[in-house]
């Protein structure tokens, strides 16, 4: 195989060489390339003005849809706010209504249960006064208290009639005994202010009043009682009954 002639001393020369050649032919071949780029007939003619931008067209119309599009959602989105704000208003006047209502129905129960309370308070010493009264020891004084008797049992009776027969029948003793009588004679005497027999006595004893005979006001009650029963009232009796 013969030996190439260009492989020792030259080696480094002709590289250099080689490389300025290269270049050479690579700048020619790029202008050769550019020129048979150009149309023929076209001029060659080289300008080292700068390209002018180009003026793009566009349409603003989506833009504007979509800014009306954000638009309508804050605006519902303030409106659903607006909305939840109120009923929230709403809800918080409805409780505090309920609230004062409640309240008042409350304050309005106690005054009642109050008022209750101080009528029964009433009540009671209106009847202790009344069963605390007192009345004198003597004649009026039994014919006042059996009256009072009378009118809670519904007897009737008055204090003229009362009175009038009580003087013709005892004189006003409520010790007085008959003894001579025809009661006397069967054993049964009338005794006490109005002069009832035991029997009777006991038939018409009115109730809260004493079981003696001789107590003026069970006396006069019980034969107010028969009277009523039998005459229709002591103001109707005038003699002996």
């Amino acid at each position: 195989m013969p030996k190439n002639i260009f492989s020792r001393g030259r080696s480094r020369t002709l590289t250099r060489h080689h490389k300025i050649a290269m270049a050479g032919v690579a700048t020619l071949g790029a202008a050769a390339i550019g020129l048979s780029a150009v149309p023929s007939g076209a001029s060659t003619k080289t300008t080292t003005e700068a390209a002018q931008p180009v003026a793009v067209a566009f349409s603003t119309e989506q833009i504007k849809d979509v800014k009306a599009s954000v638009t309508d959602q804050m605006a519902s989105a303030t409106v659903k706010a607006e909305q939840i704000a109120a009923k929230k208003k709403a809800d918080a006047a409805a409780a505090a209504k309920k609230k004062a209502a409640a309240e008042a129905a409350k304050k309005k129960a106690e005054a009642a249960r109050k008022a209750k309370e101080a009528a029964s308070r009433d009540a009671k010493r209106a009847e202790v006064k009344k069963a605390a009264k007192t009345y004198p020891n003597n004649l009026d004084g039994w014919i006042r208290e059996s009256l009072d008797v009378m009118k809670k049992h519904g007897i009737p009776g008055s204090y003229d009639g009362i009175k009038r027969n009580i003087i013709r029948e005892s004189s006003g003793n409520p010790k007085a005994i008959n003894n001579w009588d025809i009661n006397a004679i069967n054993g049964v005497p009338s005794k006490g202010l109005l002069q009832v027999i035991p029997p009777t006595f006991k038939a018409y004893h009115v109730p809260g009043t004493s079981w003696d005979i001789y107590n003026p006001v069970a006396n006069i009650t019980a034969a107010c009682n028969y009277a009523a029963d039998k005459y229709g009232s002591m103001d109707n009796v005038f003699g002996a009954y």
